[in-house]
């Protein structure tokens, strides 16, 4: 294919960047950084049909362990022990250099702080997100949260989010989703507090508003863009099509917007996976969601598995699963993918609850430039310069130079200031 003809092959839902989502995005944005409280509250009856409460999870939470059975509550807390032990072991290190004598440079972290977390909700509770992000956040020391998320139709918290919020040490989360959430959180609105920073996934609405809000002058950082979902499989006929069929559907299930793509250099295993892959999505629960995720599928065929992966990092998929019996050849060519699944067994659902990292990745082709969450996304680093007297004699001639070679006398009269007081 030309490089024009593979854009369009690769190009994701025309929905993401609608105009008139787009619109209605900075509507509601605009209305609450006006209005307040008062326009969250009335965006959210509107939208949700209930105000937003801040509701305590405790009860809700002892609700949940009782409803739910001795295996469930086993594999919640598996996901919450194996995704605390890969992120506390991911804390970077605080390091020294002493780049000339006597002049010491020291790298610092801190958490930020107040952290938004957008927990998507509504039809499906969302709760490992919450586990995905909180954690991480934990385990870099951030101690303010703000937590939203949809109010369940029939209105309230669901009591899943409840129990994994409640194993993360949140004693509270607000009811309030979408734009209307994003933007509380991004310009503070009563009793919500501004957030310094946006974490967690959603909706094409939420993606939109949470790029809006980050940039406007002022605006909170963001995590990353994190929209629809979507997973790219590269396949060989060493593959078992029932796993990559189970895969492909795994993330075509999650949203009406999102992008499954097989890329294999076999045209039999393209037939098998073409044969079968709508059938079984008839028979999913989620089928309506499944079958219109479908639409925007595609299956590419190449002349290798080299090739296959010079079109993963094309698109940079937000997950990439490698359906081979030898990945780690592909993996070292790999460069842009917010996650890897190398090898048959490494199934895309095991990343998505209990595998440890974060299923919180780039989207929409960020993953070109942006990681998936981690302790890094609640860390800010500092750096610290220490001088000596010996060494401020050394430095003041040479730092006043390069400042009056930029015309920036004040700066070269600060550094000749230090040759004097050294003196």
């Amino acid at each position: 294919m030309t490089a024009e003809a593979r854009a369009t092959a690769l190009a994701r839902p025309a929905q993401r960047g609608d105009p008139v989502l787009q619109a209605a995005v900075r509507a509601i944005v605009e209305d609450v950084r006006v209005g307040g409280w008062e326009a969250v509250v009335a965006q959210a009856e509107r939208i949700d049909g209930a105000a937003p409460q801040l509701v305590p999870v405790a009860p809700l939470a002892e609700e949940a362990r009782r409803a739910l059975s001795t295996e469930q509550l086993r594999a919640i807390n598996l996901a919450h022990k194996n995704i605390t032990a890969f992120h506390k072991h991911s804390l970077p290190a605080e390091h020294m250099v002493e780049t000339m004598p006597g002049l010491i440079v020291r790298k610092i972290w801190r958490p930020i702080a107040p952290v938004g977390l957008y927990i998507p909700g509504g039809r499906t509770p969302l709760f490992s997100t919450l586990l995905m992000l909180a954690i991480p956040a934990r385990a870099a020391g951030v101690k303010e949260f703000v937590a939203v998320t949809p109010p369940r139709p029939d209105g309230g918290l669901d009591p899943i989010i409840a129990l994994a919020a409640d194993l993360c040490g949140i004693p509270a989360i607000w009811t309030l989703g979408g734009v209307q959430a994003i933007a509380a959180l991004a310009f503070g609105a009563g009793p919500i507090p501004r957030a310094a920073k946006l974490c967690g996934p959603g909706s094409a609405w939420v993606a939109e508003a949470k790029t809006l809000v980050a940039s406007l002058p002022g605006g909170p950082a963001i995590d990353m863009p994190a929209g629809p979902s979507e997973l790219l499989v590269i396949a060989d006929d060493s593959a078992d099509p029932a796993l990559v069929t189970a895969d492909l559907l795994s993330q075509a299930e999650h949203d009406a917007s999102a992008q499954v793509i097989l890329v294999t250099p076999s045209p039999a295993f393209a037939e098998k996976i073409a044969a079968r892959i709508e059938t079984e999505a008839r028979a999913l629960p989620r089928a309506d969601i499944a079958l219109a995720s479908l639409a925007n599928a595609r299956i590419v065929l190449t002349d290798s598995l080299d090739a296959a992966v010079d079109v993963a990092n094309l698109y940079a998929p937000e997950h990439l699963s490698l359906a081979v019996d030898d990945p780690d050849p592909l993996v070292a060519r790999v460069t842009n993918a917010g996650a890897i699944f190398a090898g048959h067994r490494a199934a895309e659902t095991f990343g998505d609850y209990l595998a440890g990292s974060s299923h919180v990745l780039p989207t929409d082709g960020a993953a070109r430039a942006w990681s998936g969450v981690s302790v890094f996304t609640f860390l800010k680093a500092i750096s610290v310069q220490s001088v000596t007297p010996e060494a401020a004699r050394r430095l003041a001639a040479p730092a006043a130079a390069l400042a009056r070679l930029e015309g920036l006398e004040a700066h070269a009269r600060a550094a000749d200031a230090r040759l004097g007081a050294a003196a």
